[in-house]
């Protein structure tokens, strides 16, 4: 199963316990989890409210009054000591690793220096745990997600006013889609974007899916704006060969052109699933190349890094698309005593593509004598 999250009226802790409760996540999962840690009393309680004309669950954390100030170091120890199912004590403590270290970078401290304040509450200790129980319930295989709306204007923190997008929420979603949004008041909070950044593969539409159920959590105002809901849309893919993919394209005309073929082959030994050039026209008539680069969303960070340092563009931009693939297995033939690999592409369990590798093609027409084409026309015989 795989899920995907409206954040076009941004993201909270609260916010995604109801949407998970609301897609059917029972109550007790989550609350055991928030005991397991230890922090007591704390509670959570449902109600079904109404935001915009669009019911949804909202999940509010009944705690008693705490002025506690947390460090890194002392939420990190409640949760390694907490009773709670490996993944899900993984998952919390990797939210709260990326909140402590988006909060060192804004404050310029060291990472064990920070101190929490309201992400250090009680109530958010049980939004991170809770989330996390919820999350790993469900046995999601990926979560993706729409632009994250962040809000606008100022808000108030335990150090004064902030302004918005708060810096932590913009540290945390560093390389995500974001937006303003409609509403001038904060839409997405440090809790909520630290679970986006430890959850999501990808942002972008609603990818193709098998619907099964949807969920709705409410956020605590009702602005006229928009409806103050996080959705969870859950499914199974429609297709088992499909995955989501992005592009990422680039326009040089100023590389020396003896450069590419080391940028192409430095890419495909990153991680790239394709890379390649097109010869394009730019303005003035002056000749260039698109450079194309096929990956998947985990692995796009380090290749722009990479077309960055190794040509000489100021911009990549990237598209997100839809990626089908054959199932892929290889075997070897013998071409008069000569050893060649062939992959091949399997549909259902049928060979339906053969093609010989075209560096042992080589190696055995020359150890031969005979033409390539010769070589390559047997090879693909013997690997269909």
């Amino acid at each position: 199963m795989i899920g995907w999250l409206d954040c076009s009226a941004g993201i909270s802790g609260d916010m995604l316990l109801g949407a998970l409760v609301d897609a059917g996540v029972p109550l007790p999962v989550l609350q055991a989890a928030v005991d397991a840690v230890g922090v007591e009393p704390v509670t959570l309680q449902v109600s079904d409210v109404v935001r915009a004309g669009i019911g949804a669950c909202k999940v509010d954390v009944q705690v008693a009054d705490d002025a506690t100030t947390r460090s890194w170091s002392d939420v990190r120890g409640l949760l390694e000591a907490a009773a709670l199912d490996e993944p899900v004590r993984a998952l919390a403590l990797d939210v709260f690793a990326r909140l402590a270290t988006a909060e060192a970078a804004v404050h310029r401290v060291a990472v064990d220096d920070v101190h929490f304040h309201e992400v250090g509450a009680l109530d958010a200790i049980a939004d991170v745990v809770g989330c996390a129980a919820g999350l790993v319930h469900l046995g999601l295989t990926s979560v993706t997600a729409s632009p994250v709306t962040l809000g606008s204007g100022t808000t108030r923190g335990a150090h004064g006013p902030l302004p918005v997008p708060p810096p932590a929420v913009l540290t945390l979603l560093t390389g995500a889609p974001v937006q303003a949004g409609p509403v001038a008041r904060e839409m997405t909070t440090p809790t909520g974007a630290a679970l986006l950044a430890a959850t999501v593969s990808s942002y972008g539409p609603l990818p193709s899916m098998s619907l099964l159920r949807t969920g709705s959590g409410a956020g605590g105002r009702d602005p006229a704006e928009v409806a103050n809901v996080l959705r969870l849309v859950l499914g199974e893919p429609v297709d088992a060969g499909a995955s989501d993919a992005l592009l990422l394209e680039t326009n040089v005309d100023d590389l020396d052109p003896r450069v590419w073929p080391g940028v192409l082959r430095a890419l495909l030994e990153a991680g790239a699933h394709d890379a390649w050039l097109t010869p394009i026209l730019m303005k003035k008539g002056r000749p260039a190349h698109t450079l194309s680069v096929l990956c998947s969303p985990p692995a796009a960070a380090a290749l722009r890094e990479l077309v960055f340092r190794q040509t000489s563009t100021l911009g990549i931009r990237s598209v997100p698309v839809g990626r089908t693939v054959l199932e892929r297995s290889e075997r070897a033939v013998e071409v008069d005593g000569q050893r060649i690999r062939v992959k091949l592409g399997l549909l259902r369990g049928e060979v339906v593509n053969a093609m010989p590798e075209w560096e042992d093609v080589a190696a055995a027409a020359a150890a031969l004598g005979r033409p390539e084409k010769d070589v390559l026309r047997r090879a693909q015989g013997e690997g269909a």
